[in-house]
């Protein structure tokens, strides 16, 4: 008859905690989050979430790796995209960067990844008609393929990205329709500034229209949603955080002289090409959103007209 045998039990060693998802939490710029796709593929990782820091909700057991920026990783990152996707795709990441949709950067990071592993598959050594192409001979992705990936619309990762860069695309539209520059002058300053409350952080992408339109006259652009000043000196334009200083115009010089005097010019031109038989207001709100109406100064009450209102 066998004997059985009992051992005592031998004291279990704390597990390792294991994470099956990871997420990458940068500083919400476009470089921070191109240094966040390029530490991706540095760490032999796809992150679940990409999402500014401010933003980003972790999800039950999910690991969180906060993402220091690195310029040059960023510029690496964007120069692949440019070669091998085409600079269309290049600018729909970048207007995708600035949006305010919580997935934008997971959108920008698994575009990315879908169109660099779509074009690592159009390799001209894989190709029947390498030994004839007039490309480059044979060797790395095929030239004619650029930015075939990012025209695959039906793709989620390729439609998920159009969709926000369209979105933030149709709002530099509004940006550069809707901004109304008011002229300061004062202690030896002369600029000309304009306030606006975009739905994303569009200011460094109209930087440069306004630019061309002013010419050598300095401006200052500023967006009170996002807390974000595009300054621009005459020569070069920079960007300005206000973050915790409060409103910007009131450490600005006052209006100068004349400036009522062409608002109301403005206004008067304004009431003047109106129609009334044609007045249309739910038309009016669809393309003049209602939101920019605070800004817009056709649409502000004059001095005057306020002064009679209180008597």
């Amino acid at each position: 008859m066998a004997s059985s045998k009992t051992t005592a039990a031998q004291p279990r060693s704390a597990a390792p905690e294991i994470y099956s998802e990871v997420a990458y939490a940068y500083d919400g710029s476009l470089e921070g989050l191109l240094t966040a796709v390029f530490v991706s593929y540095e760490r032999h990782e796809k992150p679940t979430d990409v999402a500014p820091e401010a933003r980003l909700q972790p999800r039950l057991g999910q690991r969180v790796a906060a993402i220091e920026t690195d310029p040059a990783k960023a510029e690496r990152v964007l120069r692949g995209v440019k070669r091998t996707c085409g600079w269309a795709a290049a600018l729909a990441v970048k207007r995708a960067a600035c949006a305010d949709d919580p997935d934008a950067g997971t959108a920008v990071f698994r575009f990315v990844r879908y169109a660099m592993d779509e074009q690592k598959r159009r390799r001209c050594d894989q190709c029947r008609k390498r030994l004839s192409c007039k490309g480059r001979g044979g060797v790395g992705p095929c030239p004619k393929q650029r930015g075939r990936a990012f025209s695959d619309i039906t793709h989620p990762a390729v439609e998920h990205l159009f969709r926000i860069a369209r979105a933030v695309s149709q709002e530099c539209e509004h940006m550069r329709q809707f901004a109304r520059f008011q002229h300061l002058r004062g202690d030896g300053a002369d600029l000309w500034f304009a306030r606006v409350n975009p739905k994303a952080s569009v200011v460094p992408l109209i930087m440069a229209h306004f630019v061309e339109r002013m010419g050598d006259a300095p401006f200052i652009i500023y967006d009170e949603v996002h807390e974000l000043a595009g300054v621009y000196d005459g020569g070069e334009w920079y960007l300005v955080s206000t973050h915790g200083n409060g409103d910007l115009q009131r450490a600005l010089p006052r209006d100068s002289t004349d400036e009522a005097l062409y608002a109301e010019a403005w206004r008067t031109f304004y009431r003047s090409v109106s129609i009334d038989a044609r007045y249309n207001p739910e038309l009016r709100r669809q393309f003049m959103p209602k939101r920019f109406w605070k800004n817009l100064t056709e649409l502000q009450e004059s001095p005057a007209a306020l002064r009679a209102t209180a008597r």
